[in-house]
């Protein structure tokens, strides 16, 4: 493994991995240091493209409309009809039933 300007050295995850593993090196942990750092680095990007691909996307009500519909009535006891234009997040619904 070959470090890169983008690594950067955490001295205190060093020292928990070098009391860790007492017959790791210095550079042993700092490799082991390095490989963590990557790992953490690279599941944060892939939280954050995955975050950014699903954002994207409004979704709907196919399927769901009567179960949410069956809620507003059990919780509000009134009957609802849900809009092509109703919001497809249930949270973001659930506020504006008043207008439904």
């Amino acid at each position: 493994m070959t470090a890169t300007s983008e690594d950067v050295r955490d001295d205190a995850l060093v020292d928990a991995i070098a009391q860790a593993l007492p017959s790791a090196s210095d550079d042993e942990a700092a490799a082991i240091a390095v490989a963590i750092g990557a790992h953490v680095r690279d599941s944060e990007r892939a939280a954050a493209a995955a975050a950014a691909s699903s954002g994207s996307e409004e979704p709907d009500w196919d399927g769901r409309e009567w179960t949410f519909a069956g809620r507003i009535e059990a919780t509000q006891h009134r009957t609802i009809r849900i809009r092509d234009d109703a919001p497809g997040d249930e949270w973001t619904a659930a506020g504006r039933t008043d207008r439904m």
